[in-house]
């Protein structure tokens, strides 16, 4: 695909979005076992989290697919269902302290290897069945 010079190119992803059944049980794994810094939660309807320049957001599906009540935030109506993805960057030594924190956590590891660039990958579950991997940034190239 060629890139045309007319349309502006992203810089990189501001924000990504999971969907769980339970807020209360994906704020706690987010919040408290992985130790994301929580920047709000809505009732039943959402609950983000800060991730250096990016922001996670972890939205109760039902809660979204509803039409928007404020007219000064009219956010369209959106969702997803079934497990979804999201990988957090971090270095290897990282992961290596983050999969030992997990296990204390009495989270399984699913999965853990080296990629054929040499990138290290761990993968876990959320409570809502979610993959969420660990890897070093050079896996896509990044330092």
């Amino acid at each position: 695909m060629k890139v045309t010079p007319d349309i502006p190119t992203a810089q990189g992803v501001l924000e990504a979005a999971l969907y769980v059944d339970d807020l209360d049980s994906a704020e706690r794994f987010y919040g408290e076992i992985l130790g994301l810094e929580k920047i709000q939660r809505v009732t039943d309807r959402h609950v983000f989290y800060r991730l250096g320049a990016s922001v996670l957001l972890i939205f109760n599906a039902d809660e979204t697919e509803k039409a928007p009540t404020n007219p000064d935030l009219p956010v369209p109506p959106h969702g997803a269902r079934g497990p979804g993805h999201v990988c957090l960057s971090m270095s290897r030594a990282q992961i290596q302290v983050m999969r030992k924190h997990l296990l204390d956590w009495n989270v399984p590891i699913e999965a853990e290897f080296d990629w054929p660039n040499g990138a290290r990958s761990l993968y876990i579950r959320d409570p809502a069945g979610n993959s969420v991997e660990f890897a070093e940034p050079h896996l896509w190239g990044q330092t």
